[in-house]
């Protein structure tokens, strides 16, 4: 991406447990915006650690955005998503549900509560950049984020 929407590092949290899409979405990232930190989680407790700073995730940044799977063990996406929009302390954080699934019923779950995009995964490699530069442009250049103080 030649014109880069911030010039500041951006914290993104990614919480998928299928290696194969992590690198999927890792090189996508670093082919659009390399300055994205990416860190990922690959389950639900995991991202709950993370977005809480518990335990190994206490010195954890609080993430600008959350990519989430639907489909992770321990605790799943929807269950990660209530605990964080339930959370006063994390519920300003924007979480994009990104998965397999493409069903009305989840997609209408996901929103009731409280995704704020839900995007199923691509295929194609091009067809994941062109995703994540579209959620780059929209989440860190054309929406205000609340920001920690």
């Amino acid at each position: 991406m030649s014109d880069q929407p911030m010039k500041t590092t951006v914290n993104i949290l990614l919480a998928e447990d299928d290696p194969d899409d992590v690198e999927f979405v890792r090189r996508a990232f670093a082919k659009v915006w390399s300055d994205c930190r990416l860190h990922v989680v690959e389950n639900g407790e995991m991202a709950l650690e993370f977005l809480r700073q518990n335990g190994e995730f206490a010195d954890a940044p609080t993430p600008d955005l959350i990519l989430l799977d639907l489909n992770m063990p321990r605790k799943n996406g929807y269950e990660v998503l209530l605990e964080t929009k339930e959370d006063e302390a994390l519920r300003h954080i924007p979480v994009v549900v990104l998965t397999t699934s493409s069903d009305r019923d989840s997609i209408m779950k996901a929103y009731q509560l409280h995704a704020n995009s839900f995007i199923t995964k691509p295929v194609s490699a091009e067809q994941l950049e062109r995703i994540v530069q579209l959620v780059i442009e929209y989440w860190f250049s054309a929406v205000g984020l609340a920001k920690e103080g």
